[in-house]
């Protein structure tokens, strides 16, 4: 049995073969775990003067990863999400290294069992029918640049695609015949077909027209026509953003990014009495639970619930203060 302790090889070969070869992970993957161990080695070399090339599996240890994510918090400014992203990371690595080496079985015990930081949770934001057909009013469609961002937006607030998900697009992942259709390939390369609706389907018939049909052109191109990065879409959303808010004061009290677009389809969906596993299907989540966060926002839909239940009758009663010691339990 191998018993591989150097880390620079058991790095290597965490990428190479475990994520690459075995698992094929997608390049994103790839990416975010290139980053937690780049400033991971980092923050190893300045706390152990040992260059990363020189490090072994043993240096890093729960000390180390534990004051390694507490400077994530402190000192980069991350919060737990992140924190965890790259714990996430980690654990993923010591999880091959136990079968690499098991002479640290115990060690690698230890650190797999940094716990996750627990977040409070939040209700995600989306957007309105008006603060939808607002932003969609916001692009100038007389020229290419603005039909160009209509369609990306119309497409987007229909399909809750992810962002990568749609600058990944191309011509031919769109099928506009009958059963019109997008096709992706979503988180874990999981390919998923999602249905285009009739004002949709116009739209992008127009502009792939304008483009002239290729299969392999991006079907949404930056401006030198190469595929659009993330920060592109970000600033094209947040600069019609600034002009829709003129026309719909609520969006004013909204910080709206790609994702937020996603979240506006999948509400969509849900107020429009679509079953929780369907929209689980659609937005190409791993567990229907995932889709709990959108009925936990929906604020409409709980209001009918409430319609429909049987009010309890009640009568209000003269204050009373409790009792001291009662009251210093209740503070507690």
């Amino acid at each position: 049995m191998r018993n591989i302790t150097n880390l620079p090889t058991l790095l290597q070969s965490f990428f190479t073969t475990r994520l690459l070869t075995q698992r094929k992970v997608s390049p994103h993957t790839v990416a975010s775990y290139r980053d937690t161990f780049r400033l991971l080695l980092q923050f190893a070399q300045k706390r152990l003067g040992k260059a990363p090339s020189q490090l072994e599996l043993d240096d890093l240890d729960t000390r180390l990863v534990g004051a390694f994510l507490e400077d994530l918090e402190k000192h980069r400014g991350n919060g737990a999400t992140s924190r965890n992203l790259r714990l996430t990371a980690i654990r993923s690595f010591f999880r091959y290294a136990a079968l690499e080496a098991p002479a640290q079985s115990a060690m690698i015990q230890r650190v797999l069992a940094i716990p996750n930081q627990r977040r409070p949770r939040v209700q995600v934001g989306f957007l309105t029918r008006p603060e939808i057909q607002a932003l969609l009013a916001a692009p100038n469609r007389t020229n290419w640049l603005g039909r160009r961002d209509y369609a990306l937006l119309i497409t987007a607030v229909q399909t809750g695609l992810r962002l990568s998900e749609m600058t990944a697009l191309r011509h031919e992942d769109v099928s506009l015949g009958a059963g019109a259709h997008v096709r992706c390939q979503g988180k874990g390369r999981k390919e998923r077909c999602t249905p285009l609706a009739k004002p949709t389907v116009a739209v992008l018939k127009a502009w792939i027209r304008e483009q002239g049909r290729e299969d392999s052109k991006t079907l949404f191109p930056s401006t030198r026509g190469g595929p659009l990065s993330a920060d592109g879409v970000q600033h094209l959303v947040a600069r019609h953003l600034v002009k829709a808010r003129k026309t719909c004061p609520s969006l004013r009290k909204k910080r709206v990014s790609p994702h937020v677009l996603r979240h506006a389809a999948a509400m969509e969906l849900l107020q429009a009495g679509v079953d929780r596993a369907v929209i689980a299907l659609w937005l190409g989540h791993e567990s229907v639970e995932t889709t709990q966060i959108y009925l936990d926002a929906d604020l409409a839909l709980k209001e009918q619930a409430l319609a429909k239940t049987q009010p309890v009758k009640g009568t209000p009663k003269r204050y009373k203060p409790d009792d001291e010691l009662m009251a210093f339990l209740k503070k507690l």
